[in-house]
């Protein structure tokens, strides 16, 4: 008897093919990283000096943990502008637990813990309350600085006696590798996984690709979105965490614009703003792009103004290819 196609068989071959053709961008992304080595080895040599290779590794960890979180829930077609902040909420609050005595292991948990109540709140103003995902998330960004600013008084917080022994998590290093690599790695890995094989991977993508079908197919989409930005305010916490234990001091302007960094990384990694398309090895490249050339601008000794007007068009440049892809594809 020969085989029918149905209607869902149909959906995830076109799931599977998608998730294929983001693989392979993802590889070419690879030769364009490795490009940009190639230029920045040119242009500076001491690029390839240790103690600046081990800077850019931070920066790539620190730059991809919170776009991991950013590229769930972009996935489901959503947006989260609020990150930044949540990382400036989570760094003078756990600076002052620190500084105030509380055990180390306490402060992590309760910093993670922080990250998933910003990130259901963000789930809850668009699961329950319909809100746009850019309003709610924008509306959280601008509250949660506001509360950063407030608990810190607008000022620094020090980790008090905490800060040799917490200095580790960002500033250490593990068989010789920074030990927020090695998280970073961790962190890739698992949502990797996450993503290619379980049920909750394929999930998020049937919601970014069709949330009404999703929906029809007996998915729950609310529990689905609501997880994501949880996932993503957890991963901000995180990048709190790591932040203030290489400074050894909690900013409340912590963060600041590192959502915009997040969203760039993830589009450039061949993550869709459209939702359903996307790849955790794209985000991971497009880290590392992102680093590499801000690590160029600054061995070139290129001003941090200069520097905005860089990345800002970098994020239109790839918004705009984004866009342009889609409407060849509809």
């Amino acid at each position: 008897m020969a085989h029918t196609a149905t209607p869902g068989n149909a959906s995830m071959e076109g799931s599977a093919a998608s998730r294929a053709w983001s693989l392979v961008q993802s590889l070419g992304l690879f030769w364009v990283l490795v490009a940009l080595c190639a230029v920045a080895i040119y242009l500076s040599p001491s690029f390839l000096q240790v103690g600046n290779l081990m800077n850019v590794g931070r920066q790539i960890a620190l730059f991809g943990i919170v776009s991991i979180g950013m590229t769930f829930v972009i996935l489901t077609r959503g947006i989260d502008l609020s990150v930044g902040s949540i990382v400036g909420v989570v760094a003078v609050s756990s600076a002052m637990l620190l500084s105030s005595g509380t055990p180390i292991p306490v402060v992590i948990v309760l910093a993670l813990v922080m990250g998933a109540v910003f990130g259901a709140l963000n789930g809850a103003g668009v699961v329950f309350f319909r809100m746009p995902p850019f309003i709610m998330t924008l509306g959280t960004l601008v509250m949660g600085r506001g509360i950063a600013m407030t608990i810190a008084n607008g000022e620094p917080q020090n980790l008090g006696d905490a800060t040799d022994a917490f200095y580790f998590l960002g500033g250490g290093f593990l068989l010789g590798v920074p030990v927020p690599i090695w998280i970073f790695a961790g962190v890739a890995l698992i949502a990797f996984v996450v993503l290619r094989s379980t049920a909750f991977g394929r999930q998020v993508y049937a919601v970014g690709s069709n949330a009404e079908a999703a929906h029809l197919a007996g998915i729950k989409v609310g529990a689905v979105l609501m997880s994501v930005y949880v996932i993503s305010g957890i991963l901000a916490s995180l990048t709190a965490l790591i932040t203030i234990s290489r400074l050894t001091v909690g900013e409340p302007t912590a963060g600041t614009n590192l959502e915009l960094e997040a969203i760039a990384i993830v589009v450039i990694g061949g993550t869709s703003l459209f939702g359903g398309e996307g790849t955790i090895i794209g985000t991971v490249i497009g880290a590392a792009i992102i680093a590499v050339i801000a690590n160029i601008l600054n061995l070139l000794g290129i001003s941090p103004f200069t520097q905005q007007i860089v990345k800002g068009a970098i994020i239109i440049a790839a918004v705009m290819f984004e866009v342009y892809r889609h409407r060849q594809r509809v």
